[in-house]
């Protein structure tokens, strides 16, 4: 069944068809009369307006939320605080990525799941049997993703909270203009941004106050192409697409830091996923081309005539002015400026392996120690 967000109309104004690629069964904004490179810019000194409604949500309270969701992921949701989320390994019992998962825990047994495209209903299900669960999907929730150096500043006079509180991962019930929200600290931009989630009865008036307020501070409102854009420069990934090969582990995908690896209680895959530790077929990592555009993703990585890895997203970054890729590369071609080739359909270029992220302003991957306030 198709889903559609409330705010397509905004989306037609600002010059959106409405007609690419769907995400989680919902048609996104891939596109705006402007330019998504100006949008990244915006973003990045700025700030951005996206429409991110398209994730899965779902609802899951009761007695046994909290064990259901220990039984399904990697990492120890017992440990999880009220107002917090967690990213976490989900796997299948052969200890292969099925998912992208965050648990939001808004109380001792109310929780939000955001997932993609992946197992987590079925999971849910299976292991929800007999329990003292409610499990509902969320279609009526819609996020908005605010993100830029100046969101804080726009939001600030308008909810209730001192916004300037909420940790990063901070998830917290409020208002906003007077209406009841979740707003959370993150997204996808490696940029200081909130996501607000709302209702569809409020969600237009939302949209339009806080772009009718963050005009004095330049905000655009930013299409599909530019969240690409800035998750690509981010080295941020994308449930399935960073896992070309169909059966890739959490090592593989770099996602070690989303497993416990002390958990003591069972989950799904547990053994298997403990046990591949060490034993990557790849890496995950990145590359910056020598290209004028971006390169394709699926292009293979050749280095002396042998193929040892796949690009998995490319992107042209106007705003790093580099092209950039990430990337699945064998473990012994990983290293930093390691020359390789990039073999595609279309074109090819000479490349080497870089640091990633490629863009990281507030050191909240590259150093996440020194975060602050």
């Amino acid at each position: 069944m198709m889903r559609n967000s409330i705010l397509n109309g905004r989306h037609a104004a600002l010059g959106s068809n409405l007609d690419g690629d769907t995400w989680n069964d919902m048609a996104i904004p891939w596109s705006y009369h402007t330019d998504p490179n100006e949008e990244t810019v915006a973003v990045r000194s700025r700030v951005g307006l996206f429409d991110v409604s398209a994730l899965n949500l779902v609802d899951v309270t009761g007695a046994d939320a909290e064990a259901v969701l220990n039984a399904m992921v990697a990492k120890d949701i017992s440990k999880l605080k009220v107002n917090t989320g967690i990213i976490a390994v989900e796997v299948n019992e052969a200890g292969i990525l099925c998912d992208d998962i965050m648990i939001i825990r808004l109380g001792a047994n109310e929780f939000k799941v955001s997932h993609g495209s992946g197992k987590t209903p079925d999971n849910l299900r299976k292991l929800s049997a007999g329990k003292n669960i409610t499990v509902q999907k969320d279609n009526d929730t819609h996020v908005l993703s605010l993100q830029g150096p100046k969101s804080l500043e726009i939001l600030t006079p308008h909810v209730g909270i001192i916004l300037s509180e909420l940790p990063y991962f901070g998830f917290v019930k409020t208002t906003i203009f007077g209406i009841d929200v979740i707003i959370g600290r993150g997204g996808y931009a490696a940029e200081r941004g909130y996501e607000i989630y709302s209702t569809a009865k409020d969600i237009v008036t939302i949209w339009d106050k806080v772009l009718e307020l963050g005009k004095p501070f330049g905000i655009m409102p930013a299409s599909w192409n530019c969240l690409e854009l800035t998750r690509v420069e981010a080295a941020l990934q994308f449930f399935p697409f960073e896992m070309p090969e169909g059966d890739t582990t959490p090592w593989e995908a770099g996602l070690g830091w989303a497993i416990d690896l002390d958990k003591a209680v069972e989950y799904t895959g547990k053994e298997a996923v403990l046990k591949s530790k060490g034993q990557e077929r790849v890496k995950q990592g990145g590359i910056i081309c020598q290209s004028a555009s971006a390169v394709e993703s699926g292009a293979k990585i050749m280095k002396d005539g042998v193929e040892v890895g796949v690009v998995t997203s490319g992107s042209y970054s106007q705003y790093l002015m580099q092209s950039i890729a990430m990337i699945h590369i064998k473990p012994e071609y990983s290293a930093i400026g390691t020359e390789v080739e990039i073999v595609g359909k279309k074109s090819s270029c000479k490349a080497r392996v870089a640091q990633t992220p490629f863009y990281d302003p507030m050191r909240l991957r590259t150093y996440p120690e020194r975060v602050k306030g």
